[in-house]
């Protein structure tokens, strides 16, 4: 073995840059974060075959002056932090001092800069075995301008995991679309190989905040988006959260950012996932914009060469309040009352009317109480008297439909002879006497209308502002009664029982000592547990609807959330998911004929319930089809 000896500043770059520079996309990010620690307000980026030939970053900051430009490709050279308590409250995006020097030793590297108020531009570049900088005139606006050709043309085989040009600028505009994201005050252009790809302004006001997002997301995203903003125990987050039915089969619409800095990490998307829960549909990833902002003592950034992680101090803390504030925004989306706008821009005959009966029939009804017998329920007359249902008195009973597993239920159609006595109903309604449909202002008609009539005892059909509603209406009861179950076991608290024979549960000394630390949050839980041995516990007492799981598997999962994240749903999962089943089971069933007073109610109930927009498995239960949509349909005015 050779003797100990100290690395090249070129070869010791090369290695650094390992951690910094992996692609195209890691130099724009790090040059970019500097133009903005900078004072930019106008970034330009140009890349040829992907940024891989080439990478231009060009902005409009303070410069640098001639002095300082050899200094600046030196390792661990940096105007960002002097002292220990600069790093532990880092205020800028970069810091660490690495990236110029990483990025000179694995390309050509040209760095132009000149400093506000100067005579003259200078220009820096790094030659040579030891990479000694030199240093000459240039012209360059205020600002500075960095160049990196050839990537890795002295590391071949980094070179080769380089992927195509296509993919290597998908990955360089995805960082762009980071860094534009963060600072909405700054105006950013694109251009690859020659062409503009975005040319974003600065965007001071809110409407010009959510038309940048729309054009780097999608213009759908904020169609389908709900705004927070909410402050709390020296946190704040803002931004936008996508609705459950504008989900996603990857997480390709997911940015969260820490006192501006895009970042990715365990906890945070712990935290989203839990309060997309309930209404996100399996295997599906939700969207979001969201920006967290807090001291920045609190949160350590210093984890990670590339700055993608960081550390809180309050890990808990930070994944209650993300938590809640989701899970908050998503309950409170119901349906609306349809703006003026929308009710004038719904298309031609757009006219709100209320049909089938007497628009102040519905007002101030009462909920209809579900469980009541069908003759109990109210008189019917005309429209309302619908094909009785066949299988027995009340929703839910032991002669309606089969259910079937995952959540659906048995598709009981109505047969021919259902068909013909509708058709006879038809008949004698077209020789009745027509009857005019009374005028409704708008202002009074419900965000769901007013129920119209049921398809083969499944959809009901409503009339609204906009135009038509249609309703699933076993899904919809589910969603309703699934939130009253959850509210009454909340308000009881939680029941907990002693196990007849406590059960001991064998652990690691990590997860023990876990158990000890954590014994009140258990409790506060319903579960009861103490340690017996070094490596063993035991559980004395669980909550009673959670009899029947399993209690060892349930304990060790809690476990292992309390460790990684401070905090645990365990339990609230699985008491939820057998409320879920309840509620199933108690909803009204497929081929379920309800009069228009049940329809409306449920509507009713609907528009008063959170989350009443997906069911307990995440469909959504119910779709607005305005008037303009169905007069396409029908190419009507074309």
């Amino acid at each position: 073995m050779s003797r100990i000896h100290l690395l090249s500043p070129r070869l010791a770059n090369q290695i650094a840059a390992g951690e910094v520079v992996e692609r195209p996309a890691n130099i724009v990010k790090e040059l970019v974060e500097n133009a903005l620690d900078a004072g930019a307000q106008q970034i330009d980026v140009d890349a040829e075959q992907g940024g891989i030939k080439l990478l231009r970053v060009r902005d409009d900051g303070h410069g640098i002056g001639k002095d300082d430009l050899p200094l600046s490709l030196s390792r661990h050279a940096t105007s960002k932090i002097t002292t220990l308590d600069d790093l532990e409250a880092v205020g800028t995006m970069g810091f660490r001092g690495e990236a110029l020097a990483s990025i000179s030793s694995v390309s050509r590297l040209t760095l132009t800069s000149r400093e506000e108020g100067a005579d003259e531009a200078w220009q820096v570049k790094a030659e040579g075995r030891d990479m000694q900088a030199e240093v000459s005139p240039a012209a360059n606006p205020t600002g500075t301008t960095v160049e990196a050709r050839d990537l890795f043309f002295n590391t071949p085989a980094r070179r080769k995991f380089l992927r195509t040009e296509k993919t290597e600028f998908s990955h360089l505009e995805d960082t762009l679309k980071k860094l534009a994201l963060s600072r909405y005050d700054v105006a950013f252009t694109l251009r690859h190989n020659n062409r503009v790809i975005h040319s974003l302004r600065p965007a001071t006001r809110t409407i010009d905040r959510e038309k940048r997002v729309a054009t780097l997301l999608n213009p759908q995203f904020m169609d389908n988006a709900v705004h927070i903003e909410t402050e709390a125990a020296g946190l704040a987050i803002e931004g936008w959260v996508g609705l459950p039915t504008f989900s996603r089969s990857q997480g390709d619409m997911q940015y969260f950012f820490v006192n501006g800095r895009a970042v990715r990490d365990k906890l945070v998307v712990h935290a989203i996932k839990q309060a997309y829960r309930d209404v996100l549909y399996h295997g599906r990833q939700p969207a979001f914009v969201l920006y967290l902002w807090l001291d920045p003592k609190l949160v350590d950034v210093n984890v990670h060469p590339t700055k993608h992680e960081v550390r809180f101090r309050d890990g808990r803390l930070v994944h209650d309040f993300i938590f809640r504030s989701l899970h908050r925004a998503l309950a409170d989306v119901r349906p609306e009352q349809p703006s003026q706008e929308a009710q004038l821009g719904s298309g031609n005959n757009a006219t709100p009317v209320a049909t089938g009966t007497e628009a102040g029939e519905f007002q101030g009804q009462n909920r209809l109480d579900w469980q009541t017998p069908r003759g109990v329920s109210g008189s019917t007359n005309g429209a309302e008297a619908a094909v009785p249902f066949s299988g027995g008195s009340s929703f839910g009973g032991s002669s309606a439909p089969a259910f079937q597993s995952g959540g659906s239920f048995s598709d009981n159609r109505p047969g021919q002879s259902a068909v013909a006595e509708q058709l006879r109903s038809y008949e004698q309604l077209n020789q009745a006497t027509p009857q005019p449909l009374p005028e409704t202002d708008a202002e009074d008609i419900p965000p769901l209308g007013f129920a119209l009539a049921q398809v083969h005892g499944v959809f009901i059909l409503a009339q609204n502002a906009q135009g038509l509603v249609i309703v699933d209406m076993h899904a919809a009861h589910e969603r309703i009664t699934y939130e009253r179950l959850k509210v009454a076991v909340d308000q009881q608290g939680v029941q907990s029982q002693p196990l007849l024979v406590p059960e001991t549960l064998h652990v690691s000394e990590r997860e023990a000592d876990a158990a000890e630390q954590y014994v009140d949050e258990f409790r506060q839980l319903g579960v009861e547990i103490a340690r017996m041995s070094p490596e063993s516990l035991m559980i004395r007492q669980i909550p009673v609807l959670l009899q029947q799981a399993n209690v060892g598997q349930l304990v060790t999962d809690m476990l292992s959330d309390l460790m990684e994240h401070g905090a645990s749903d365990r339990i609230l999962a699985h008491r939820n998911e057998l409320l879920s089943t309840m509620a199933c089971h108690g909803s009204v069933r497929a081929n379920r004929r309800l009069t228009l007073p049940e329809m409306n109610a449920l509507l009713r109930d609907m528009e008063a319930t959170e989350r009443s927009g997906q069911c307990n498995h995440g469909r959504p239960t119910w779709t607005q089809m305005t008037m303009s949509e169905l007069d396409k349909l029908f190419m009507r005015g074309q």
